[in-house]
């Protein structure tokens, strides 16, 4: 390795067995070298999440950064590890930080059964990372009022709507987004798409939200139809938009091999849909790519809870590492590509390959023997599993 990446730890399970895959599949056979930060729910608590934003701050200064799983804090999480405060989403902070966009993508296998039989190609899930829901503000109202919307310019000009004369208690939220990041997603799509070399579906509710959806909608076109329409005719490639129901149905009768443009709620919960119905969350690869060419490779499942309790009573379980071990060779994979280090991608690749063959072979681990089409020839725990991949890779 010439430069560094980042490296974001992160909890529970997945933080046990990030690092015994560093131990056992990289250290032995590259020079390894990271920036690291320690992204544990007791230090994001303890320097209230200033490590998050530094670790995106270092992310953006390398141009690779690789992340672990990590806990979103909630009520229970916050009694169990004795938290001073809630903690926002790390993931949150730093997609909002880089302003960039998730792409989820099926790690498939030959004797891997997923529950939608007609997929036969990855389907490449672009998920916008900014704004909606995971920015929103929110009220509880306690009695009838009225609930209005209001922009007051830099100007001092007021724009107001009424939202609702609300009869009794209930509750309000309030979304936005901006030109410039919803801009940004159109682009980081139709770039990744290119080189991806896939089609690109763009689904929104413009017919209902005709203001908010409806500029997502206008913003694509303006985009595609000045920056990447004669790019994507020259490859036979195309791009369409329609209402998100209408993708949905269509994704459910293709056969893949598109790039499926989500906003950021439809993108979450839609991600987990294809990985779920391709076989399971530890096997879907997750970058972030910012319109600066930074990318954040990441594990696209969580923390594996139920995992970590048993391994604090001495179990060994068998949890999944898959996903790890793709953001690892994610990210160094495009570390050996923006330096030139041919042998550092060359050895991310034959990193998935031996993790696949493997598989295909019929050693896995308890998710995914209970989709395998042939019985499988042995169920391994985390730390067998990874000394399978070793031995071969060695």
């Amino acid at each position: 390795m010439k430069n560094a990446i980042a490296e974001l730890d992160g909890d529970e399970m997945t933080r046990v067995l990030w690092k015994v895959v560093k131990e056992k599949l990289l250290l032995p056979f590259i020079d390894l070298k990271t920036e690291y930060y320690d992204l544990s729910i007791q230090n994001r608590d303890e320097t209230n999440d200033a490590i998050t934003y530094q670790a995106a701050e270092g992310i953006r200064r390398l141009g690779v950064g690789v992340k672990c799983a990590t806990i979103t804090s909630n009520a229970a999480r916050k009694e169990e590890y004795n938290l001073k405060h809630l903690t926002p989403s790390p993931n949150g902070i730093i997609r909002s930080e880089l302003d960039g966009t998730v792409f989820r993508k099926p790690i498939l296998v030959s004797n891997l059964q997923g529950t939608v039989s007609c997929w036969k190609k990855p389907i490449i899930l672009g998920r916008h990372a900014y704004g909606d829901v995971y920015k929103n503000c929110e009220i509880q109202t306690p009695g009838p009022g009225k609930a209005e919307l209001v922009f007051t310019g830099a100007d001092g000009k007021e724009i107001r709507k009424t939202i609702m004369e609300m009869k009794g208690p209930g509750v309000i939220q309030g979304v936005h987004n901006l030109d410039a990041s919803v801009s940004n997603f159109a682009r980081c799509c139709f770039q990744y798409a290119l080189d991806q070399k896939v089609d690109v579906w763009f689904g929104a509710k413009d017919t209902i939200s005709k203001t908010y959806d409806g500029r997502f909608k206008e913003l694509f076109q303006t985009i595609y139809d000045a920056e990447f329409k004669a790019k994507f005719e020259q490859n036979k490639l195309t791009y369409f938009y329609t209402l998100i129901d209408d993708i949905v149905a269509r994704v459910m009768k293709s056969d893949g091999g598109m790039l499926w443009a989500c906003k950021n709620y439809d993108g979450d919960v839609m991600s987990d849909m294809v990985a779920s119905a391709c076989g399971s969350l530890a096997m879907m690869t997750s970058v972030l790519v910012n319109p600066d060419g930074v990318y954040e490779f990441e594990a696209s499942h969580g923390t594996v809870q139920k995992h970590y309790y048993r391994y604090l009573k001495g179990e060994k379980t068998s949890t999944n590492p898959v996903a790890l071990i793709f953001a690892w060779t994610g990210a160094l994979a495009k570390r050996g590509e923006l330096d030139g280090t041919l042998d550092l991608v060359a050895f991310a690749k034959k990193l998935e390959e031996a993790t696949v063959q493997l598989i295909a072979d019929g050693y896995m681990t308890g998710d995914i023997a209970r989709i395998a089409t042939e019985a499988p020839k042995a169920v391994l725990d985390s730390w067998q599993f990874i000394d399978n991949i070793a031995e071969r890779l060695a």
